[in-house]
C-alpha cells in the first residue's frame, strides 16, 4: 500500500461516524487501566466455564441501550422523535413479570416465551398510539411521545398495583444472565437484532425511505412515498425494541422497579444515535454509530462507577467526555485546526522574510 493510499484511507476513516465513538471508548479504558492495570484482565469461571471481567459486563450493560438506539435511530432519520422509550421499558417489565408471576412455573420455556411475546405485543401497540398520534394525528413527534413518556410509567403501575414485582424462571433470566460460547447471551442477542434491522433497512428500499422522509417529507410525497405508514411502522419498531430492552433489564434481577426501570434511557438512546454521526435534524441514519454510541455509554457508565465519581458530580462528567466527543466529530471545529495548522507556517515564513529584510 502506498503512503497516498494510506493518507486516503485514514483520512476516509476518521470521517466514518463511529470512529471518534471507537476512539471515545479506547480513551475511556485506558484511563481505567491507569488506574487499575489488570482491569481488563478477564478470567473463566472455573464453576460454569462462562468469562468474567469488566469488558463483558459493559457488552451485557449495553444491550438494552443498543436496542433502543436502533429504535430511536429510525424515528430520528423520519424527523422525529420518542421520548417514550425509557416508559415502554418499565412497562414490558411490569407485563412480564406479573404475567411470570401469575403463571408461577419458574422452568417452563413456554411460559418464559409467553411473557416475553405479551410484552412486546404491549410495546407494539403502545409503539403504534406514538405513530398513530404522529402519522394521522398530526401532532408533533415531541408531544406525542412525550405524552406516552409521562402516561408509561402510570400504565406500569397500574399493571403491577404500584408495588415492585418479582418473579422466578430460569429461562427468562438466561435470556439477560445466560452464556453462549462463554459469551453473554443478552450480547449476541441485540448485535443479532441489529443485524437483522440493519439488513433489512439497508438491502431494501425501506431505509432509503426512511431517510427520505427525513430529509425533504413533501418531496418524498411527490416520489410517490406514503409517509403514514412508514412512520407507524417505525414508531412500532421503536415500541417493540424498547420492550426488548425491558425484558432485558428486568431479567437480569427478574424484578421491576416502575420508578427506576428505563429511567432516563431514552437520553442515552439520543446521546447513542448523535455519538453515532445521525443528524438530529432527520435524513441520513447509522446504525453501525448507533451500535457504537450504546457501547460508549455503557463504557461511560461503568467508568463512571469505576472511578468513583459521586453521583452528583455524574452527569456533569458525562456531559464533559459526550461534549468533547461532538467537538471532535464536528467538520467545522477539525477544519478549523486544519486552518490553525496551516496559518503557523505562514506566519514563521512572513517573520523569517521580515528578519532578512532587516538584515
Amino acid at each position: 500500500m502506498t503512503a497516498a493510499s494510506r493518507t486516503s484511507l485514514w483520512r476516509e476513516l476518521i470521517h466514518k461516524p463511529f470512529f471518534w465513538g471507537i476512539v471515545a471508548i479506547l480513551a475511556l479504558l485506558a484511563l481505567n487501566v491507569v488506574k487499575d492495570p489488570a482491569y481488563l484482565a478477564m478470567s473463566v469461571n472455573p464453576n460454569n466455564g462462562n468469562l468474567v471481567g469488566n469488558l463483558i459486563d459493559i457488552l451485557r450493560q449495553a444491550a438494552p441501550i443498543m436496542m433502543i438506539a436502533i429504535g430511536m435511530s429510525l424515528v430520528i432519520a423520519t424527523g422525529g422523535i420518542d421520548l417514550s422509550v425509557g416508559s415502554l421499558m418499565a412497562v414490558a417489565g411490569a407485563v412480564s413479570m406479573e404475567f411470570l408471576n401469575a403463571a408461577g412455573d419458574s422452568g417452563s420455556v413456554g411460559v418464559a416465551f409467553a411473557a416475553a411475546g405479551l410484552a412486546l405485543l404491549i410495546t407494539a401497540i403502545l409503539g403504534a398510539v406514538n405513530g398513530v398520534l404522529v402519522a394521522y394525528v398530526g401532532l408533533q413527534p415531541f408531544i406525542a411521545t412525550l405524552v406516552l413518556m409521562l402516561a408509561g410509567r402510570g400504565i406500569a403501575k397500574v399493571i403491577t398495583g404500584g408495588q415492585n414485582t418479582a418473579a422466578s424462571s430460569d429461562p427468562f433470566r438466561w435470556i439477560s444472565n445466560g452464556y453462549l460460547i462463554g459469551i453473554p447471551v443478552v450480547f449476541i442477542l441485540a448485535v443479532l437484532i441489529v443485524i437483522l434491522v440493519g439488513w433489512v433497512v439497508r438491502r431494501s428500499a425501506l431505509g432509503l425511505m426512511i431517510e427520505a422522509i427525513g430529509i425533504n417529507p413533501k418531496a418524498s410525497r411527490m416520489a410517490g412515498i406514503k409517509p403514514k405508514g412508514l412512520l407507524l411502522t417505525t414508531y412500532i419498531l421503536s415500541g417493540i425494541l424498547a420492550g426488548i430492552a425491558g425484558i432485558m433489564s428486568v431479567g437480569s434481577v427478574m424484578t421491576v422497579d416502575i420508578s427506576r426501570t428505563g429511567y432516563q434511557l431514552e437520553l442515552d438512546a439520543i446521546l447513542a444515535v448523535v455519538i453515532g454521526g445521525a443528524s438530529l435534524a432527520g435524513g441520513k441514519f447509522s446504525l453501525s454509530g448507533a451500535f457504537v454510541g450504546a457501547l460508549l455509554i455503557a463504557t461511560l457508565d461503568k467508568t463512571v462507577l469505576f472511578l468513583g465519581v459521586s453521583s452528583s458530580a455524574t452527569p456533569a462528567f458525562k456531559a464533559i467526555v459526550i461534549v468533547v466527543l461532538c467537538l471532535l466529530q464536528s467538520e467545522r471545529v477539525r477544519s478549523w485546526f486544519r486552518t490553525r495548522r496551516r496559518e503557523k507556517p505562514a506566519a514563521s515564513e512572513l517573520k523569517t522574510m521580515k528578519e532578512e529584510v532587516q538584515a
